[in-house]
């Protein structure tokens, strides 16, 4: 099927599945999934500027689909969100202006995929680390397994002294966010996500592969509350990216609205998936997908061939 904006010929199935599966992923993780949706659809042939633009668009119409089931469950921190929203959004106007300096530039492709394959193989690295030890701790705790439920939102990570050191940082104003029961700085909150959205900008989606981890390790948020709050927190972020993508040139709506159809039945499941797994499994789950991404970026680098 061609799509005269993007002046692309994909087949709409892929577009369908790939939007199914990240779905699954979204509402399952709390992250957009730029980190497949963008490589995926650069694979089949469309410049990383339209890819970045479209799957905004697409992330949009998901989050909205799985941040209403977190929020039934929930796992959302309404005011955390908000917050985050706006250093977000300030952060993602920044990453699109890198975007169109690289365009005029004529290197657009080249830079985001380096940069892709660094972010992607860095997180993978350090959640499969941190995950995997605090697993181990806590089957050396047969008593405190006993007391917790499967499905307890409440979750141990072997970052944690590092996580209570930063929120040690009382650095007025202080937000206290009852629902996910942290007091922390402000300025803290805002840099987690202008750091976020700045991603968000340069490599598309709502960047949730750095901001959810970033919740869980760096603000001390539950890692069930980290994923419906940072789904609601797109919404905001990944409307404004598609807004600014948009007026650049660089949406294809036509194959997001393909790619949501999909979408759309995937984050339902994905969001109820959630209740029956603990916050270092959810981290551990997790780690795989930034790698797939950056598989499909070396992949696409260095064989000159689209999937």
């Amino acid at each position: 099927m061609f799509f005269p904006i993007s002046q692309a010929h994909v087949s709409p199935i892929y577009l369908v599945v790939v939007g199914f599966v990240i779905g699954v992923l979204g509402g399952f993780f709390g992250v957009g999934g730029s980190f497949i949706a963008g490589p995926a659809l650069r694979a089949v042939g469309i410049d990383w500027n339209f890819a970045v633009g479209t799957d905004l668009a697409h992330i949009v119409g998901k989050s909205v689909v799985a941040a209403k089931r977190h929020r039934a469950l929930g796992n959302v921190d309404l005011r955390l969100g908000l917050i985050m929203a706006l250093g977000t959004i300030a952060g993602a106007e920044g990453g699109a202006q890198l975007i169109e300096m690289l365009k005029r530039a004529g290197n657009v492709n080249l830079v985001v995929s380096i940069v892709s394959i660094v972010i992607y193989v860095g997180i993978s690295g350090f959640m499969i680390w941190e995950s995997s030890k605090t697993l181990a701790q806590l089957k050396g705790r047969k008593a405190q397994k006993k007391n917790t439920a499967r499905h307890s939102k409440s979750d141990e990570s072997a970052f944690e002294h590092v996580t209570k050191a930063i929120q040690r940082w009382r650095v007025p104003p202080l937000i206290s966010l009852p629902q996910s029961g942290v007091t922390i700085s402000l300025w803290i909150i805002l840099l987690v996500a202008f750091v976020g959205g700045l991603f968000s900008g340069f490599l598309g989606g709502g960047a949730g592969y750095i901001r959810m981890p970033s919740m869980v390790y760096v603000l001390g948020i539950p890692t069930h509350l980290a994923v419906g709050t940072d789904l609601f927190e797109i919404i905001i972020s990944a409307s404004y990216g598609t807004f600014t993508h948009a007026i650049k040139g660089n949406v294809d709506i036509l194959i997001a609205l393909v790619m949501n159809t999909g979408a759309a039945v995937g984050a339902q499941l994905g969001a109820i998936s959630t209740q029956y797994f603990t916050g270092p499994k959810i981290r551990l789950a997790f780690v795989p997908l930034p790698l797939v991404g950056a598989a499909i970026v070396i992949y696409t680098m260095f064989s000159g061939h689209k999937l």
